[in-house]
């Protein structure tokens, strides 16, 4: 069957045929397809118009395998991004879902959302755009698909009324992200909300004025479970972790042991650590080699009564994550192995950090440059010079196998290290 067959009828009501997106709601999972038909056979008569020329499309589209959308420029007053337009080429068959545009909505860091806001969503949502909005995406917005070019405004005035304000898109700081955090995580080692609202706060002018080369994105996890995907998405990554020894309550321990098993406790934890840290003894307590511990979390997560991350906690800095562009795939560099995050004065260390790393990124990034690719193309030692980072032997690519220290000059580095921290600590050097 073609999109050009005779139309179906639903409620009395002509519906375009689509048969090609059918065949996806088969599976066993739920399909975009039934929630797009709920909205088009239940929504306001104004969200089915668009709902039933957007599945005739979306058909016509399967057919044909082409996309019909193209892009342009809409904004705003006041803005220059936080809007992906779309223009449906096809819209002398579709007419109404030729503007389907998407506000990326920004949520508040740390915000619960009550159902009367809920419903403040779908109420503007429903007399400005389609109906369609799809919460928290890999971007990090709330997205409300579906908007024509004359109803953004009228859409963007109803949000920003109730204390909502658009996201990044385009060359632009984009939506930041953090995990639930210390409100809810008992393995949270910093103040997550407080360092992502900090930040973009401060930088909020680089995301509604677009002037980067290119998409730049913090995240912000509270341990290197790393709920938000920082290391491997994120330009700038913020993790938690701690410096001193892991917590063990060896009674748990044995309780764990006692009701697991040993030989479940030893191919589940003992076993299962990177860098061969933990041992299991005869009585049944466990014992961790904490210089080669890596702060993995592993053993943490699967003994959480016996295991907790130790008190003095901070975060550790990654940058140039990002999936492929220009070259491949990156995982964050580590460039700041521990920094502490308690005072004000460490927050406005982090602010000023941030600061210019966006800075640097400006001056120096090529167009449609992300900042890994700008590091993979300057190299780390330009990089770590311009940002005015000393070289540290715990700034790892891989732990314990790619220390950034020349191997060749070690006594040399080693003594610049050592010298460096006896400043740091107060000490007197022999120069001095």
């Amino acid at each position: 069957m073609k999109d050009s067959d005779a139309k179906q009828t639903v409620d009395g009501k002509d519906v375009h045929p689509t048969p090609q997106l059918d065949q996806l709601e088969d599976g066993p999972w739920p399909s975009f397809v039934t929630g797009l038909k709920k909205l088009r056979d239940e929504g306001s008569d104004n969200n089915r118009k668009i709902m039933n020329d957007l599945l005739g499309q979306l058909n016509h589209s399967y057919e044909k395998r082409l996309g019909f959308w193209k892009g342009g420029t809409v904004s705003v007053f006041g803005y220059g991004g936080g809007i992906i337009p779309r223009f449906s080429e096809v819209a002398d068959r579709f007419p109404e879902s030729r503007e389907f545009h998407t506000l990326r909505v920004m949520p508040p860091a740390g915000n619960h959302y009550d159902t009367d806001i809920l419903r403040k969503f779908c109420d503007i949502w429903e007399e400005h755009g389609s109906g369609l909005i799809a919460f928290h995406g890999q971007s990090g917005d709330i997205m409300f698909q579906g908007c024509s070019t004359e109803n953004t405004q009228k859409a963007f005035d109803a949000l920003n009324k109730i204390g909502f304000d658009l996201g990044g898109a385009g060359p632009a700081l984009r939506t930041a992200m953090s995990c639930v955090g210390h409100a809810r995580c008992e393995q949270s080692c910093y103040d997550e909300v407080r360092a992502h609202r900090t930040i973009i706060n401060k930088l909020l002018d680089e995301m509604h004025r677009p002037a980067l080369p290119y998409k730049f994105k913090f995240k912000f996890s509270g341990c290197a479970n790393d709920c938000v995907n920082a290391v491997h998405r994120a330009d700038f990554a913020v993790i938690g972790t701690w410096r001193d020894e892991i917590k063990i309550n060896q009674e748990k321990v044995k309780e764990h042991v006692a009701e697991k098993g040993r030989k479940y406790t030893i191919d589940t934890v003992v076993n299962m650590c990177p860098t061969r840290a933990i041992s299991l003894n005869d009585d049944d307590t466990l014992e961790i080699d904490n210089p080669s511990c890596v702060r993995c979390m592993h053993c943490i997560n699967v003994m959480t009564k016996a295991l907790s991350p130790g008190d003095d906690r901070g975060v550790s800095i990654m940058i140039g994550g990002k999936r492929s562009l220009k070259i491949g795939d990156l995982m964050g560099i580590m460039v700041v192995p521990f920094m502490k995050l308690e005072s004000d004065e460490d927050f406005e260390k982090l602010e000023e950090f941030a600061e210019n790393v966006v800075e640097f990124f400006a001056d120096n990034a090529l167009e449609h440059e992300r900042v890994g690719e700008t590091i993979d193309r300057i190299g780390l030692p330009a990089f770590l010079d311009a940002l005015d980072i000393d070289v540290d032997p715990n700034m790892v690519n891989h732990p314990r196998t790619s220390s950034y220290v020349r191997t060749d000059d070690f006594d040399t580095e080693a003594a610049k290290w050592f010298e460096r921290k006896a400043r740091e600590a107060g000490l007197q050097i022999g120069a001095d």
